[in-house]
């Protein structure tokens, strides 16, 4: 059980991460929080290695090239809507049928979508920060020694990833990688697909280690 804490509090934070990253655009704090996390900083390798880091300040790097990084692949050239990839028509689902919101909303979890300046409830940073708030849940649920609660987190958890996030995220994040015209939008693409892929597996194998059923 020890372990298992030790996992979910690494898995919380890796999902406040990439979920940050792609909600709005970085600031000074979230970099500094990046750069003083030895953990976190090695998610980075391109970034952490970038010869402009030598030259310009944080602000400037935001200011000359993250912000305009983050307008290109989240704003204008690239659809990070889980109902874009998902709808033969293409359209985004901004309205109550967007189902990942029934899934919300029986959750208890809110989207303010003014404050996180997207359109639907299916941005992928509103997704990821969803699961975020399903391993919260399920810190909780480990230091109560819940295990009904535990294994139905789990099955939610793996449920999202299988039938929402791992759908379509992958070819969105190809994409992001590839478009990105800065290697902190370069490397956090690059891990949050690896990191999503390896969470199913470990997801799955906890419940199957732990419990009798599985989602």
């Amino acid at each position: 059980m020890e372990q298992m804490k030790q996992e979910i509090e690494s898995r919380i934070a890796i999902y406040a991460l990439i979920s940050r990253l792609m909600l709005v655009e970085v600031d000074e704090k979230f970099l500094e929080q990046i750069e003083s996390d030895e953990d976190l900083f090695a998610f980075f390798p391109n970034y952490k290695a970038w010869d402009k880091r030598k030259d310009l300040s944080h602000k400037e790097m935001i200011e000359k090239h993250f912000n305009v990084d983050f307008t290109n692949l989240f704003l204008m050239h690239l659809v990070p809507y889980e109902s874009f990839y998902t709808r033969d028509d293409q359209m985004i689902e901004s309205g109550g049928d967007n189902p990942v919101l029934e899934l919300y909303n029986e959750l208890d979890f809110r989207v303010e979508l003014d404050k996180a300046r997207v359109v639907s409830a299916d941005h992928i940073g509103v997704e990821l920060e969803f699961m975020y708030m399903l391993c919260v849940a399920l810190q909780k649920a480990l230091i109560a020694d819940d295990k009904d609660g535990i294994c139905e987190l789990m099955q939610v958890q793996r449920a999202f990833l299988k039938e929402h996030l791992l759908e379509w995220t992958p070819l969105f994040l190809i994409n992001a990688k590839r478009e990105s015209r800065t290697p902190l939008y370069h490397d956090g693409a690059e891990l949050a697909l690896e990191f999503m892929l390896s969470d199913f597996e470990y997801v799955t194998e906890q419940l199957e280690k732990h419990c009798s059923t599985q989602a």
